[in-house]
Parts: structure tokens; sequence; C-alpha cells
């Protein structure tokens, strides 16, 4: 929680209105300066502890939380965010049937500033699919991310083996994080949506993105290394995931008009593979800012 009084009551109730009751709810106020804290105290649940600490970034905040936890599995949602009722007691099955696993996590919502909902596009996926996810990597490199951090639960032990979230690292942290827990662990996933990701207008592509992407790239460079790391046919599915870190990364030049380094990130994935929507980005990246921005409205229009 950071600066996020408006939402955190919204998330917290809905760990609490879960069907599955045996929980500790660990809040990492993470230097807050509005009276979010005042109102988690507020809500005098003994299930609820809060902690306090300078702000640091998310990834310190999730990996104090982590240290803090008095269990095994570690289930997180950030304070904008909600889960659906039966969350807790999808990944509580999941682990019960898939002990083995690292790593356990359901579909979501994405929800729009307006109220639009549409649940995550996951190709490749039966509807009904509730198991072992054998080609995680293969998944994300032409779907929406099929895990997601409000919809993740991972065993402390996994967490602790990659060495948790990866600290002073502003965006990508946690899809890097899955991917390290992807590569060394199972995955079992239910294909049910059962948790919210609330949208903000840059996400929705209402306005440019909040900031400039990391530079350097540490996400893309430890993602090559698991990709050197790998062997046939792994290395292949870890390829096209590298490819599309980086067309997300020009997707966002692009938005902020820095067509220049948007150029470099197609240069990037190509290394991995070369496609037709690379082919658009480099055809979208010689154009003006003001026709960039319309384009991207209009896909964003057909979603």
């Amino acid at each position: 929680m950071f600066n996020q009084a408006g939402t955190v009551v919204r998330a917290i109730r809905s760990v609490l209105g879960q069907t599955f009751g045996d929980y500790e709810i660990i809040v990492v106020n993470d230097g807050s300066e509005d009276d979010g804290p005042a109102r988690v105290k507020a809500l005098d649940d003994p299930r609820i502890r809060l902690i306090h600490q300078e702000n640091r970034g998310v990834s310190a905040a999730r990996n104090r939380g982590i240290g803090e936890a008095g269990s095994d599995l570690i289930a997180f949602l950030d304070a904008d965010d909600l889960w659906l009722p039966t969350y807790l007691e999808t990944v509580h099955g999941l682990a019960t049937r898939f002990p083995g696993c690292g790593l356990y996590a359901t579909r979501y919502f994405y929800r729009s500033p307006e109220g639009r909902e549409y649940a995550a596009v996951l190709r490749g996926i039966p509807e009904d699919f509730e198991g072992i996810l054998d080609h995680y990597f293969e998944t994300a490199a032409r779907s929406h991310p099929p895990v997601w951090t409000g919809a993740a639960c991972a065993r402390k032990k996994a967490l602790n083996r990659i060495g948790g979230f990866p600290a002073g690292v502003a965006s990508g942290e946690d899809l890097l994080t899955w991917a390290r827990l992807s590569f060394h662990f199972q995955v079992a996933y239910s294909m049910k949506p059962l948790a919210v990701y609330h949208l903000d207008n840059a996400a929705s592509y209402r306005d440019k993105p909040g900031r400039v992407p990391d530079a350097p790239d540490y996400v893309g460079g430890e993602l090559r290394r698991l990709f050197h790391e790998s062997t046939p046919p792994l290395r292949n599915s870890l390829g096209l995931y590298c490819a599309q870190w980086h067309k997300m990364r020009c997707s966002c030049y692009l938005r902020l008009g820095m067509q220049r380094d948007a150029r470099r990130e197609i240069r990037a994935a190509g290394r991995y593979d070369f496609d037709f929507p690379l082919l658009a980005y480099l055809l979208v990246s010689l154009l003006p800012e003001g026709a960039i921005r319309k384009i991207f409205r209009l896909v964003m229009s057909f979603r």
C-alpha cells in the first residue's frame, strides 16, 4: 500500500469476504502519506497485521510481506485491486491437489476506468482448464500475461529460492518473478477469472505511460539469462517470451513519442523472433507522435 487510501479498504474487504477463511492479512504500508494506514487500522480485524516501512518500492514491500508471512502459501494483492469470493478457495485447492508446484494462479478480469470489464485472453488453454500449465512461456508469448500479481499465490520456499521480487526495478518486476518461478517450478492454473485488475488511464491507453521504461533493461537481461540457461523445446518458447517483453517496451516508447528507443526494442525483439506484429510496430515507429497515439486508442477501442 502506497497512498491508496481510496481503494485499500475495498481490497481488504474482498479478502474478508472469501469463502476460505484460514488466512492472515499482512498490509505493508510502504511509506504512505495519506490516511490509508488509519483506514486499515479502523477495520479492527484480528486477522489484519499492519506493517510500516519507509517508501522503498513495490518489490521491497512484497518481500517484506513474504518475510513476515507465517504460512508457506503466500498470495499477493495490491491495494487498488480485489479478489472475487472463491479466489482463495480455488488456489488453496490447487495447492492441495498439486503440492509439488511452486506457483498457483487463476485467470483474472481487467476493469477499465469507465467500468468496462473483460477476462484476460489466454490462447491455447481450454476455457474449463484447471491443472498443471505445462507451456507457460508459450502461452505468455501470445496472450495477456497468464499470471498477474493479484491472482498469483506462491510457496514461500520457492520465492526464497529465486530471491523474491527484484528490488529497484520500476516496471516488469512481477513478470520477471513469475518467469523465474515458472522456469524452476511447475505452475498449477485455473481458467476461472477470480480477481480484478483495475486499469488506470495509462494502462487503458487513454493517457501516456506514467514512466519511461527502465534503462538499463534489467528485466530483459535476466530473461535473456534464462533463455541461455534453457534447453529446447523450452528455449524456443522462452525466446518468444523475450521477444514479447521487448514488444511491450516498444509499445511504451511509442506512446511516449520516443520512436528511436522503440526501434531499439524492435531490434532486440527481432533477435528472438521477427513476426508480423513486430513489422507493424516498425511501420508505426515511422509515423508522427499524434498519429501513433490515435492508432493505440483505436486498437484499444476494439478490446
